[in-house]
């Protein structure tokens, strides 16, 4: 499996699982961890998260940006971790959230959201350029031995970033156990239980204890006896054990924190084997006639065009498929049966099925390939927003079936008439998201290779990482819809979005396929 692949291809994957660890574990817990520390609505702290999430890809244009001015890759990735690790320190001190200190005390948070952020450019596509160097290196030594040895090595540059991506994923596996497990640790410490809809119900007894309805009293009563036991002081009790839940995840920032630093030791014991990106050498001057140079100008024209139709369809595909960490996390505390896993936790499927699914569609894919019926890229992207319509097809079938109203309604009936989901909707759910995003994301990068103009590649990659975080600067709107109208509903919304993606992209697609020629 590793055979002929560079010999700093493992390290460096090994450096980018440690922080893709790190980072899991914190992206699994940020929207719930912003409303039970700090009591703001699901429609605040999504927002914040689709902030973040946005400000990751464009800050990795910043991170490329200063490692192509210093020429200095190596450093520019070192110190992407140096500065995540004091984001996740900071988020990992754990000062409790009152009244007095909320407003500096989130703003201290959102800052620490963006050292990560600005960590994460400077390291996520820097690494990506390096691990490109070593088989661009590769292939030139190869060159020179002949075009047998060349031919051997070809295919090693997609099997190689494969392993790459496969690693990421590990870490995104294991990650999310890490603070749900803490966090339940510490509680029972405390002699306290989880209670993942009990956080809620406590800041609004604290904040508003009078204007609490019969049935939100009585649900803050039963899963206060449970949890915690018998409280003469509510008051005392419900902050209790928001300062307690809350230690819990902070501790798990510990975690991520030496997960950078771990990566970073990994990284500078074997950064001698990393290559460094160089600086492409000048093209040779050619003259063109007048006609020439009218027809390269139609044709860049043409393939721009065509890079920014997918584009505008894939920011659809990226509103809906990031909604894993904002309403369908949501959607997982409210509805879902946490008594056993965990709301978090179910972060952990998709990248379990990205590692067990994709060498079946690479299988798939090469099959058709050999049998002549090889399916272009448009299509593959075609068919991913059409599976990611079917997976909200299936929940919106579902939550109709069950007559779910929104969120607020639902939290707002007695406990015993919430009536829960069975894990398995979640995983069917994710199994379905991970296929369509294993047939868009990858290979939408591809596209991009295959049409973007020579003289322009970087900026168009770039702006593939631009089109994802207009895609995650709509994640607020998920949760909004959420908490507005009938779950059911808020589903199908999503499911049209992507079905009418799907369409423009076959309307498209011959035309797409022609240029990419």
């Amino acid at each position: 499996m590793f055979n002929k692949h560079p010999k700093g291809l493992i390290p460096a994957a090994l450096s980018n699982m440690g922080e893709r660890f790190g980072y899991y574990i914190m992206n699994a817990v940020l929207v719930l961890f912003l409303c039970s520390k700090f009591g703001i609505s699901e429609e605040e702290s999504t927002l914040i998260y689709s902030f973040f999430y946005a400000g990751i890809y464009l800050l990795s244009l910043v991170g490329g940006y200063i490692a192509d001015k210093k020429q200095n890759y190596k450093g520019t990735i070192m110190a992407g971790l140096v500065v995540m690790a004091i984001g996740y320190i900071a988020l990992s001190i754990p000062i409790t959230a009152n009244s007095g200190n909320t407003s500096w005390l989130l703003t201290l948070t959102c800052i620490a959201l963006f050292f990560i952020a600005f960590g994460n450019g400077l390291f996520k596509g820097n690494l990506q350029a390096i691990v490109g160097q070593m088989y661009d290196d590769l292939e030139a030594e190869a060159a020179a031995k002949g075009e047998k040895e060349l031919a051997m090595v070809k295919g090693k540059r997609d099997s190689g970033f494969q392993i790459f991506y496969v690693f990421i994923n590990i870490g995104g596996l294991v990650a999310p156990f890490v603070a749900p497990l803490l966090r339940s640790w510490w509680l029972s410490a405390h002699n306290m239980v989880y209670n993942a809809s009990l956080p809620a119900l406590c800041h609004e007894y604290i904040n508003a204890a009078k204007d609490m309805s019969a049935e939100a009293m009585g649900n803050l009563n039963q899963l206060m006896a449970e949890c915690v036991g018998e409280t003469p002081n509510m008051v005392a009790a419900c902050e209790s054990y928001l300062k307690v839940f809350n230690e819990g995840i902070h501790y798990s920032f510990l975690a991520s924190v030496a997960a950078m630093l771990i990566s970073l030791v990994i990284f500078f014991a074997t950064k001698r084997k990393y290559p460094n990106p160089g600086k492409k050498e000048a093209a040779a001057t050619v003259t063109y006639s007048a006609e020439e140079k009218a027809a390269m100008a139609k044709e860049i024209k043409q393939r721009l065009y065509a890079l920014f139709a997918v584009l505008g369809v894939v920011i659809f595909f990226w509103f809906s498929f990031h909604q894993n960490g904002t309403s369908l996390s949501l959607f997982a505390r409210d509805f879902v049966d946490t008594s056993t896993i965990a709301p978090e936790i179910w972060q952990a499927v998709n990248p379990f099925f990205v590692i067990t699914l994709t060498p079946i569609i690479m299988m798939i894919f090469g099959s058709l390939s050999r049998r002549g019926k090889e399916i272009s890229t448009p299509r593959k992207i075609a068919i991913g927003m059409l599976i990611a319509g079917l997976a909200y097809l299936f929940l919106s079938a579902f939550s109709l079936i069950m007559g779910y109203p929104s969120a607020a309604e639902y939290r707002a009936l007695p406990i015993d008439q919430q009536v829960k989901a069975g894990a398995w909707v979640l995983i069917v759910l994710y199994f379905l998201l991970t296929v369509a995003e294993l047939f868009i994301s990858p290979l939408g990068l591809s596209f991009v290779s295959k049409v973007a103009p020579k003289h322009l590649l970087g900026l168009c990659q770039g702006l593939w990482l631009g089109a994802t975080a207009v895609g995650n600067l709509l994640l607020w709107i998920g949760p909004l819809m959420y908490n507005a109208i009938p779950i059911g509903y808020c589903w199908a919304i999503f499911m049209i979005v992507c079905l009418i993606s799907m369409s423009v992209m076959l309307f498209m697609v011959k035309w797409l396929e022609k240029v990419a020629k």
